[in-house]
């Protein structure tokens, strides 16, 4: 696939001239790269997801990529069981790539108060692509 310097320009913008968080980010590249609308609220939704408020629990990259299968997966006439399938296939498939789903253990240096801003850019990039790869070829 040929979006990787997309993505990797979009997320950088995305970061560091918008502020967003990275379930977030995802949403709107994926929504970008496959040209499906978003509505307002399903951006809203995405504001506490990464780690569960900065709790440490299941990544943002995670449940964004979770909530665009469910979009897509409806969008191509999936039943609600296949979507099931897929998210749960996607969550293993990620574990197995990533080593985790939970942010405590992917995020860089962990929750500190002095932590620098955006310290998951490059793990984004890669979690986005390897989404990208899935939902290209599975949904």
């Amino acid at each position: 696939m040929q979006y990787r310097e997309y993505i990797n320009e979009r997320v950088h913008s995305l970061y560091w001239k918008e502020d967003l968080n990275c379930a977030i980010t995802s949403l709107l590249i994926f929504s970008e790269i496959f040209k499906i609308d978003l509505d307002l609220q399903i951006l809203d939704a995405a504001i506490g997801m990464p780690g569960a408020g900065r709790y440490g629990a299941q990544c943002g990259l995670v449940t964004g990529s979770l909530m665009f299968i469910g979009i897509k997966g409806k969008e191509n006439g999936l039943e609600h069981e296949a979507i099931v399938d897929k998210c749960h296939n996607f969550a293993k498939d990620f574990e197995k790539e990533f080593g985790s789903l939970n942010c405590r253990d992917l995020r860089p240096e962990g929750f500190k108060p002095d932590n620098p801003p955006h310290l998951c850019e490059e793990i984004t990039k890669r979690a986005i692509m390897f989404t990208l790869n899935i939902l290209a070829a599975k949904i």
